[in-house]
């Protein structure tokens, strides 16, 4: 007798299709988790750059007597009143700064070239001590380097910041730049020698043009470093022609005591305009060093 069987029905065939909707719907879910947390990361970051702004419209009346309402009426001159007041500080910070840069990166650029495509004796043991240089904290040295340039004779001097701001800035400098030039075909410098290219040649013809943007790098976080510093500049320059913007950016006071918070704010949104433009015209090199940092290391 013969017997009919009717075609198995996989009772499980949606199973996989389900399973994988709710990955998806899992993914999609910790995505927006991830998207709503830098979106409220980015809030709370920019809400004090909108308080400085938002400020910097007001006088102290309204400041003291409507904190959040509108600036009403809105105080431009405040602007006027803070780049007046910080124009010869950041004039002075960004020549001190440029100077300590210029000096940073050739100093630097040059060390890391000397451990890079060199061999001498102790060469790694003298890397090492350099890099345990960065574990120090800079509290540490503030006294005895402030001593040292008192009994040079530079306080209340431009070379007070600018050399210790030059010597304080090798240590990274010379480990971006040891470990970029590193990476360089060493044919094209065996090529230079065979050419009859000195040393130095090999070092400005062939090392600085190729590694351009860690040398840009380099120069954009010193620049900043210095820019903002507050404590050195603060001990060591007593001078108000002399001071740097950090320290400026303290003294709006007027004759009875009273800050004047309206143009304080306006000074703060002017000092930071010199930056905003390096990192405007600097941020396409600036991100081509740090990757290329990154994943050469």
């Amino acid at each position: 007798m013969a017997t009919t069987t009717s075609p198995s029905k996989p009772l499980n065939s949606e199973m996989p299709i389900v399973a994988s909707g709710d990955a998806r719907r899992r993914e999609a879910f910790g995505q927006f988790l991830i998207l709503l947390s830098l979106i409220v990361l980015l809030a709370l970051t920019l809400v004090p750059i909108v308080l400085m702004i938002f400020f910097s419209l007001k006088d102290n009346g309204q400041i003291y007597g409507r904190f959040w309402g509108m600036p009403n009426p809105v105080r431009w001159e405040n602007y006027s009143s803070g780049y007046a007041a910080m124009s010869r500080y950041i004039t002075n910070t960004l020549t001190y700064s440029s100077i300590s840069v210029l000096g940073v990166v050739f100093l630097s650029s040059l060390t890391g070239y000397v451990f890079a495509r060199h061999r001498f004796p102790l060469k790694n043991q003298l890397y090492l001590l350099i890099l345990a240089l960065l574990m120090i904290p800079g509290v540490l040295t503030l006294i005895p380097s402030f001593v040292w340039v008192k009994q040079l004779g530079l306080l209340n001097t431009p070379w007070a910041v600018i050399l210790p701001w030059t010597a304080g800035g090798q240590v990274f400098g010379i480990l971006l730049c040891r470990t970029f030039f590193s990476t360089l075909p060493q044919e094209l410098f065996e090529s230079g020698r065979l050419d009859g290219a000195t040393e130095f040649q090999l070092y400005y013809r062939i090392a600085l043009p190729l590694s351009w943007p860690i040398i840009v790098t380099l120069a954009i976080m010193h620049l900043v470093g210095t820019y903002n510093d507050f404590i050195w500049p603060l001990l060591t320059i007593s001078s108000s022609e002399m001071q740097v913007v950090s320290v400026g950016l303290t003294q709006f006071t007027t004759q009875f005591g009273v800050t004047d918070w309206g143009p304080r704010m306006a000074a703060y949104v002017v000092a930071t305009i010199p930056l905003l433009i390096l990192f405007m015209f600097g941020m396409r090199y600036y991100i081509r060093g740090i990757t290329s940092g990154a994943v050469k290391a």
